[in-house]
């Protein structure tokens, strides 16, 4: 089972104290400053195992916010996303964190990434009361109910391995082998994914681990291969994602591989090549490249007028439709925004529409996204529906 966020870092008293209080204005000031620009930050990957998520996830923001401010930004404030890069080590993550709720300027936390990143970092921001906003990581064990500072948007984990599983039910597929990471973002994506087997009447043929450096990717793959699996649903990312994909073609080079949308960041495929090639991945946004959506052709024109050097990709649009959700919730909160504000204007967005992608804030769920489609790699390295 994924480990609770509060276990052993956050006594009960204080989590009590900190949702009954919905912030701890002790700790932080209640409002932005008046004058120049809104402050928010992140703390993300940049470098490391899973640097390519962070770039594309952190320039999508930085494009979005870019388009905002030279347009005015909100009420005539321009947003400005201070940004440090954590390697995805959780010692790194949390020395960030603590830096920036020290420096009083800071309005928010924005999209802060990874699941065991995010665990560590909870208990600080529900006792300080400062908008979380848009943590990355779909696990369940990082959405805490009943906690008015934290805003997930992206579908979780549990969404994707249902639509994943409920496709391979469809088509008729019963042996089913899974590979995850040895760490509380593999485990959640597990556990979600034996719920969504359990409901299908399915059952796990074969299970590996692999661990955060995939030094044992290899012998993973040689394990789920040698169990002769119809599919392998595989709940990893980065570069034991690469080891593991190789690895399973040399073993089986037709095995199927069914992958969740932290798998897809476009330098995974592109260093993948050929042997991405049928791969079936799970996405929470639209294809970057579907211009038929509103939201989608507003993206590519803030990428191209931001000239980033990366392709446009899944994470990149998410990042940017993040932005543009935070945006949107501290235009309503009006021109003097204060903490306690932000989070009621949030909460109070029933249906936003970005332009054929729509977020819905509810207290009774624990993300304002339900968006899941299937895609697949096709033999060009690219993204088809």
């Amino acid at each position: 089972m994924p480990p609770t966020f509060v276990s052993a870092k956050l006594s009960r008293r204080r989590v009590l104290g900190a949702l009954a209080a919905g912030s701890l204005a002790g700790h932080l000031p209640a409002r932005a400053d008046d004058t120049g620009p809104i402050r928010i930050a992140q703390s993300i990957a940049l470098s490391g195992p899973l640097g390519e998520l962070g770039q594309a996830m952190h320039q999508g923001a930085k494009a979005a916010f870019a388009a905002l401010n030279a347009k005015g930004g909100v009420h005539g404030r321009a947003i400005e996303l201070t940004v440090a890069d954590d390697g995805y080590d959780v010692k790194r993550a949390l020395a960030n964190v603590n830096g920036f709720l020290e420096d009083r300027g800071n309005f928010a936390l924005f999209n802060c990434m990874g699941t065991p990143m995010i665990e560590a970092m909870l208990p600080r921001v529900i006792e300080t009361g400062i908008p979380f906003f848009a943590p990355f990581s779909g696990a369940l064990s990082v959405r805490p109910k009943g906690v008015r500072n934290v805003f997930n948007i992206r579908a979780s984990y549990a969404d994707e391995a249902e639509q994943l599983v409920q496709h391979l039910a469809t088509i008729g597929i019963k042996r089913i082998a899974i590979a995850y990471q040895n760490n509380s973002f593999g485990k959640e994506v597990f556990t979600a994914t034996q719920q969504a087997m359990a409901k299908h009447k399915l059952e796990a043929i074969m299970v590996a681990t692999v661990e955060n450096n995939s030094s044992d990717a290899a012998a993973a793959a040689k394990k789920i291969a040698q169990s002769e699996p119809e599919a392998v649903l595989v709940g990893l990312a980065g570069k034991p994602t690469i080891d593991f994909v190789k690895a399973s073609r040399l073993e089986r080079k037709g095995m199927p591989l069914y992958a969740l949308s932290i798998m897809g960041a476009a330098a995974t495929i592109k260093t993948l090549g050929a042997d991405a090639t049928g791969m079936a991945i799970s996405q929470i946004v639209p294809l970057p490249g579907n211009l038929v959506m509103p939201v989608v052709r507003d993206f590519q024109q803030a990428w191209k007028v931001a000239q980033v050097a990366l392709e446009p990709s899944h994470l990149a649009l998410e990042g940017y439709i993040n932005a543009r959700v935070f945006a949107e919730a501290l235009r309503r909160t009006g021109r003097n925004p204060t903490r306690a504000g932000f989070i009621d204007s949030t909460w109070a967005i029933k249906s936003l529409d970005l332009g054929g992608f729509t977020v819905s804030f509810n207290e009774a769920n624990l993300n304002a996204s339900r968006f899941v489609e299937l895609t697949m790699v096709s033999r060009e390295g690219r993204f088809i529906r």
